[in-house]
């Protein structure tokens, strides 16, 4: 039995889903092929799950900080089923949600394998073996990534990754991280909050490489505080199961390091996933950093399109849906929004978090850009202090009066950052901002600085 589509879409993740959402739109005839749960790893492994679970340490966390103002709180405790629980939920939303975003007249679903045979067929096989020949004028694909194991660890029920951190049955009672990137400092955040003994072990000079260098040492403070234990510019020797503990032994420059806990997670990025047979069979170009695509996201092979994780680079769930909908707008000739990687905000959800969009200070200077910085502290904002949120700052970058970048770094963070990603990509000047009116008295005010 053959069928044949406008476009075909192997992965549901959110690249894929905004593909299939945004075909529907244009009226045109898709299929999208899902095996390992709608929404993918972003709803049922990563953005969805973990910042629920950030939630909830976060108001465990804060509870020490009430009798400031005057809220005696005792006998607080952590849940952990409960929490897992509230966690499940939200997935469970979410998946709706994922299933929501295919429902169209011109869309089709399918659950099992996708592979493709050539640019115009791909072979679908159920979840009960049967098998289908499916016949398509375009191809997009969205494998998304998976975890990036260093050679010669392997994972075991002491030694997780970030994919299976969250089936843990119970709080251990220590945990080594090894990566200090924004997976990393999340889960730092996470389990410290609930009381974890963690130990944080990165091989660069600071956690957090391609952040702001102030907001990463704010965070590392902070984690300090938490009592987590950082060891940077320490390379993993080795790391294995003895008993009932993890072993860890690592060089910190001139030092030997022997750490031992209950667990250990692994946090060394992630790799795209790439089924180089059917890469090789196609003719597309590829490297184990992701698949290569043009300005339009379509592959060297005409009709052939990618999206999301497997193409590499910023791994978020709102670049792929803008590499989504800027692929499906080409291949059916409609006018194409700009995809620019450098308009892409990127947010780490750690306890503060860390926001950032367009050029980092470092990397303006680094570019040999002459540039001018507006700096705000949370300390000098009245909603801020009101609400015992701590120290934080946003950062704003210029050049030649044009805003070039932004970070934000405190509570709220993330949305603080919307506004200021629209000026990015508007290029707004500073005389711009002059016009921006901001209600008093709200953290928002964090911005006075721009509009005097």
């Amino acid at each position: 039995m053959t069928e044949n589509y406008d476009l075909i879409v192997i992965g549901g993740g959110p690249g894929g889903l905004m593909a299939a959402r945004t075909a529907n739109a244009l009226k045109k005839r898709v299929l999208i092929i899902e095996k390992n749960g709608w929404g993918g790893t972003c709803t049922h492994r990563g953005c969805i799950p973990t910042k629920a679970m950030l939630a909830c340490s976060k108001f465990y966390a804060d509870l020490k900080k009430l009798r400031r103002i005057g809220v005696n709180v005792s006998g607080a405790a952590v849940d952990f089923t409960a929490m897992k629980k509230h966690r499940d939920q939200m997935v469970r939303i979410a998946v709706l949600g994922a299933q929501k975003m295919i429902i169209g007249p011109q869309v089709e679903s399918k659950t099992g394998l996708g592979e493709i045979l050539s640019p115009r067929e791909v072979r679908f096989t159920g979840e009960d073996g049967g098998q289908l020949s499916l016949k398509t004028g375009k191809i997009l694909i969205a494998w998304g990534s998976q975890p990036q194991i260093l050679p010669g660890l392997r994972t075991s029920e002491r030694i997780r990754t970030s994919d299976d951190i969250l089936e843990l049955a119970q709080l251990p009672s220590s945990m080594i991280i090894v990566g200090g990137s924004f997976i990393g400092v999340e889960y730092a955040t996470l389990f410290a909050e609930l009381g974890v003994r963690v130990t944080l072990v990165e091989l660069l000079e600071r956690i957090l490489p391609r952040e702001d260098e102030e907001a990463a040492d704010l965070l590392r403070q902070e984690l300090a505080r938490l009592g987590v234990v950082l060891h940077t510019s320490t390379r993993l020797v080795r790391l294995e199961e003895s008993g009932d503990r993890v072993q860890l032994s690592a060089r910190k420059k001139d030092e030997d390091l022997e750490i031992q806990a209950s667990s250990a997670l692994l946090c060394t990025g992630r790799t795209p996933v790439l089924h180089k047979d059917q890469l090789d069979s196609l003719g597309v170009d590829y490297t184990n950093a992701g698949i290569r695509v043009d300005e339009q996201m379509m592959t060297g092979v005409e009709g052939v399109y990618a999206a999301g994780d497997v193409t590499g680079g910023m791994m978020l769930a709102h670049r792929a849906s803008l590499q989504a909908k800027v692929a499906v707008e080409s291949m059916f000739g409609e006018e194409t929004r700009q995809y620019d990687e450098d308009l892409i905000p990127s947010v780490v959800y750690s306890h503060p978090q860390i926001a950032r969009v367009g050029l980092t200070e470092r990397r303006a200077l680094d570019e040999g850009l002459e540039i001018s910085v507006i700096r705000s502290d949370y300390s000098a904002n009245l909603m801020a202090r009101a609400e015992l949120m701590g120290q934080g700052f946003v950062k704003i970058i210029f050049h030649r009066e044009v805003i070039a970048g932004a970070v934000v770094a405190g509570d709220h963070a993330a949305d603080l950052l919307s506004p200021l990603a629209l000026a990015v990509s508007g290029k707004w000047t500073k005389a711009q901002f002059r016009s921006w009116v901001l209600p008093h008295p709200t953290l928002s005010e964090v911005f006075a600085p721009l509009v005097d």
